[in-house]
């Protein structure tokens, strides 16, 4: 059994619907088969119904909190048990019960009321229609309640009602993966799965041992499995703080992998590409213009006068002026752009699928953004009248063009830019 968790709000406001309806509709059905049938009809009586509540909340109770969704109990020992005993309609109520008593102890551990009243509306619901429909589909196959012994029909069946518990508390519980947005990738596992098949065998032995054995062996077996699975509830909780522990190191790991990867390929300073990405990014779509007729453009881009400003204010301050002239050619051009920083005031734009006039917008854009800014917000030292500006060389590649070639043609119509008075661009 899982009880639901808090979760963003958006993801769980449909929860306490969803419980109260569930709840509803357990109440309606197991209404109805008691009327049907009676209460506790032909069962040893009401001693036996407060003993399987009893052992249904300690079975609960004997839990570890799943790291990804509620709680993993081992609930299905007394709800398969007191199937097995006394019939699933007085079994489907039992366990409601005890469903529905369980969470709220955790109101004293500041779980607000809304959670709680989900978690017990929601697995006394999904818990009684459970043991009521699988119980009965295991009754009407004619397997035997009370179990008296074993045959190969009656093993058959027994292994038939805890695989339909299995499945159907696990369909119960996709609905609200579903509505929480959780992935039952992320909850739904081997060893928990493991673990509730297990407690179905346990529960056919107490079962078992209820009918065929005397008081005092009966006492000692709940003592032995009681303390087996404190034992798994220990190895339990042991192993997912290993598993946490796993997560923690390969996440850590990734991101360092990603940071790595980053290092290689940007710049540290501007955060745009670096020199070595971009090469290999212009030869590699010089190649594919190429292959498909499309055409490429590229534009290099020097900070006019950019020494001196690293003479008169620092190099702090050029650092500074070096990250704000990236903002600025990122904010202007598009994302299908290649935006680098490929010198130290030289930066290389490529414009994939685009034209000499239609990068001359773009670039002309870009030098007026940083003629018009306003440079003295960068450092106090910088006074409002300073002027920055950009210049720009365009190239468009040619049919044999090379990243060689190409480089070469706006690297010379840069130097046209610089040499024809700066703060331009040439095509």
């Amino acid at each position: 059994m899982a009880n639901p968790d808090p979760n963003p709000a958006a993801a769980r406001q449909y929860d306490l619907p969803y419980a109260v309806l569930l709840f509803a509709i357990a109440v309606l059905v197991v209404g109805f088969a008691i009327d049907r049938q009676g209460l506790l009809a032909g069962s040893p009586g009401w001693g036996t119904a407060v003993f399987f509540v009893a052992y249904g909340l300690f079975t609960i109770t004997v839990g570890f909190p799943h790291p990804g969704f509620g709680h993993v109990s081992f609930d299905r020992v007394a709800q398969i048990a007191s199937l097995l005993v006394l019939g699933p309609v007085d079994a489907a109520w039992i366990n409601g019960v005890a469903s529905l008593i369980y969470p709220w102890h955790r109101l004293r551990s500041g779980t607000p009321l809304r959670t709680v009243l989900t978690a017990s509306l929601h697995n006394a619901g999904l818990m009684s229609l459970a043991i009521l429909g699988c119980g009965q589909a295991y009754v009407m196959l004619g397997g035997p309640v009370p179990p008296v012994d074993l045959n190969l029909r009656t093993v058959g069946l027994l292994l038939f009602l805890m695989l339909a518990m299995q499945v159907v508390n696990d369909l119960g519980m996709m609905v609200l993966f579903r509505m929480r947005r959780v992935s039952p990738s992320k909850v739904l596992n081997i060893f928990t799965t493991g673990l509730e098949l297990s407690s179905g065998l346990v529960a056919i032995l107490v079962a078992l041992a209820w009918v065929n054995f005397d008081g005092p062996f009966f006492v000692l077996l709940l003592l032995v499995l009681s303390l087996g699975m404190l034992a798994l509830k220990n190895y339990a909780v042991i192993r997912i703080r290993l598993e946490a522990l796993v997560d923690e190191r390969t996440e850590e790991l990734r991101l360092k992998s990603i940071e790595l990867e980053r290092q290689a390929t940007h710049d540290k300073l501007t955060g745009l590409y670096n020199r070595r990405y971009a090469d290999d990014y212009l030869q590699r779509e010089i190649e594919n213009a190429h292959r498909y007729g499309r055409e490429f453009t590229i534009a290099l881009a020097d900070i006019d006068h950019f020494k001196s400003i690293n003479d008169r204010f620092s190099h702090a301050v050029g650092d500074r002026v070096l990250a704000r002239i990236a903002e600025i050619l990122v904010s202007r051009c598009r994302k299908t752009d290649m935006v680098a920083r490929y010198g130290g005031e030289e930066f290389l734009i490529c414009f994939p699928d685009t034209s000499t006039e239609f990068a001359e917008q773009i670039c002309s854009q870009i030098r007026l953004a940083v003629e018009e800014a306003n440079w003295s917000g960068i450092h106090p030292g910088i006074p409002e009248a300073i002027d920055i500006t950009i210049s720009f060389g365009i190239a468009e590649i040619g049919d044999d063009s090379r990243r060689t070639t190409v480089l070469s043609e706006a690297d010379t119509r840069l130097y046209k830019a610089k040499h024809g008075g700066r703060n331009r661009v040439v095509v």
